[in-house]
C-alpha cells in the first residue's frame, strides 16, 4: 500500500509541476494583451456594458464562476459589476439582450466549440467585445497551449480571475485617482497619483505575471506538503465508488461552481475516462432557494444530503475558509451516516479541520480566495486523474 501511495503522490507532484511550467510561460506571454483587454472592459463597464458569459457541459461551470466573481466580488469594498451566465440558452438570450457596449465571453474545450464560435461571431458583428476561450476570432482569442481538458480549464480559471482582479485597477485609477483601498495589496505599484489608464497597462501586465508566479509557488507548496494526502484521498474515494458509492459535492459561490465542475468531470468525463457517479447539491436551485427561504441558508446542503446520502457514498465539502456553516452541517451529518468525508479547503482548514470533520482534509494554505480556488482546481482535477488510474487496476 505504501508503494501505491508513493507512486500516486509522485503523479500529483509531476502533474502540478507540469501545470506550473505551462501556466507561467503562457501568462508571461499573454500578460500585456490581458492588461489591455481589462482596460477596454473597464471602459465598457463604465458605459453601462455587461459581461455575458456562456459555455456548455463542464465549461458552463466556468460561466457560472465568472458571473459570481463579478457580481459578488470577494474583495471588501469592490463594486458589483453586471455579469450574467447565459449558458442555458446562449444564442436566444444574446440575440434578444445584446447591446453594443456589452462583453461576451465564451468557454469551450481545447479543440474549440463551433457553436460558441458562431455565437461570438454574431456578438462581435453587433459591436460587442468578445473573449474566445478558446476560439478562432475575437477581441481576445485564447490559443490554448494545453490539450488536456483539465489543465486547459485551470488555465482559463486563472485567466478570468486575472480579468476580474485587474478590471478594478482601471476603475480605481480612472475614477478615484488616489488610494486603491482594500485592493492595495494586490496592486503595490499604484500610488495616490492619478495616471492615464493607457500608462498603467505595462504595470498591470507585470502584476499579472507576479500573480501567476505566486500561484505557482502555492501549487508547488501543496504538492510538497499534501501529495500523499491527495493520493490517500483518491484511493479511499475510489474504494467507495467500487462499492457502489457516489460523490456528493457541495460548496458556496465559486466553490459551488467547483462542486458542479467536479461532478460533471465525473459523470461526463474526457474521452477515455470512465464515468463515476456523482452529484452536486449546488446544481439544485429550486431546492436551495426553497430551503433558504423556508428554513434558512445553513441547511441548504444538510437537508439535501439527508435525502440523497447512502452509507457507501463520499461527501465532499468545498470551502475556501473551512468555516462555511452550511458545509459544516452537511459534513457533520455525513459523518453520522457513515459516509467518507473530504474537505477541499483554504486558509488553515478552519473549523472543518479544527473539529476533524473531514477524513481527508486537502488544504491550500493561502488567505486569498482566487489563488486558493486556482490550486483547488488542480487538486480536484488531479484526484479525478488518480481515480481513473486506480479504476484501471494499475496498482
Amino acid at each position: 500500500m505504501l508503494s501505491v501511495i508513493s507512486e500516486l503522490a509522485h503523479h500529483v507532484e509531476e502533474a502540478f509541476a507540469t501545470r506550473n511550467k505551462l501556466f507561467e510561460a503562457f501568462f508571461a506571454r499573454e500578460a500585456q494583451a490581458l492588461a489591455a483587454a481589462c482596460r477596454e472592459m473597464s471602459e465598457r463597464f463604465s458605459k453601462g456594458g455587461r459581461l455575458l458569459v456562456l459555455g456548455k457541459g463542464p465549461y458552463a461551470t466556468d460561466a457560472q464562476h465568472v458571473s459570481v466573481e463579478f457580481v459578488h466580488p470577494v474583495i471588501v469594498g469592490k463594486r458589483a459589476l453586471p455579469a450574467l451566465d447565459l449558458s442555458l440558452l446562449p444564442g436566444q438570450w444574446l440575440r434578444t439582450m445584446l447591446q453594443p457596449d456589452d462583453m461576451v465571453m465564451g468557454f469551450g474545450p481545447p479543440e474549440r466549440d463551433p457553436d460558441i464560435d458562431e455565437i461570438l461571431s454574431e456578438a462581435a458583428a453587433q459591436g460587442a467585445m468578445t473573449f474566445a476561450l478558446p476560439g478562432k476570432q475575437g477581441t481576445y482569442v485564447l490559443e490554448t497551449p494545453a490539450a488536456d481538458p483539465f489543465v486547459h480549464q485551470e488555465l482559463i480559471e486563472i485567466l478570468y480571475h486575472t480579468l476580474w482582479e485587474t478590471v478594478h485597477v482601471f476603475f480605481e485609477h480612472r475614477e478615484l485617482g488616489h488610494d486603491v483601498g482594500d485592493a492595495s495589496f494586490l496592486y503595490p505599484f499604484l500610488g495616490q497619483e492619478k495616471q492615464e489608464t493607457h500608462g498603467v497597462v505595462d504595470q498591470v501586465a507585470e502584476s499579472i505575471r507576479t500573480k501567476v508566479r505566486e500561484d505557482a509557488k502555492l501549487r508547488e507548496q501543496v504538492a510538497n506538503e499534501r501529495a500523499e494526502c491527495i493520493a490517500n484521498a483518491a484511493l479511499e474515494v475510489g474504494e467507495r465508488v467500487r462499492r457502489g458509492g457516489k460523490l456528493i459535492l457541495f460548496g458556496n459561490g465559486g466553490s459551488a461552481t467547483d462542486a458542479n465542475d467536479w461532478a460533471i468531470d465525473c459523470i461526463a468525463p474526457p474521452n477515455g475516462y470512465r464515468a463515476i457517479p456523482a452529484i452536486s447539491l449546488a446544481l439544485e436551485p429550486a431546492n436551495i432557494t426553497a430551503l433558504a427561504n423556508d428554513v434558512g441558508v445553513e441547511v441548504i446542503f444538510l437537508r439535501q444530503l439527508i435525502a440523497q446520502a447512502r452509507p457507501q457514498d463520499v461527501a465532499i465539502g468545498i470551502s475556501t475558509s473551512g468555516g462555511s456553516k452550511n458545509v459544516i452541517l452537511a459534513l457533520e451529518e455525513a459523518r453520522k451516516r457513515g459516509l467518507l468525508t473530504v474537505g477541499l479547503l483554504g486558509y488553515d482548514g478552519g473549523e472543518i479541520v479544527g473539529r476533524n470533520l473531514a477524513d481527508h482534509a486537502l488544504v491550500v494554505g493561502s488567505e486569498y480566495i482566487p489563488r486558493i480556488q486556482e490550486v483547488q482546481a488542480s487538486i480536484y482535477h488531479t484526484v479525478r486523474e488518480l481515480l481513473e488510474r486506480t479504476s484501471h487496476a494499475e496498482f
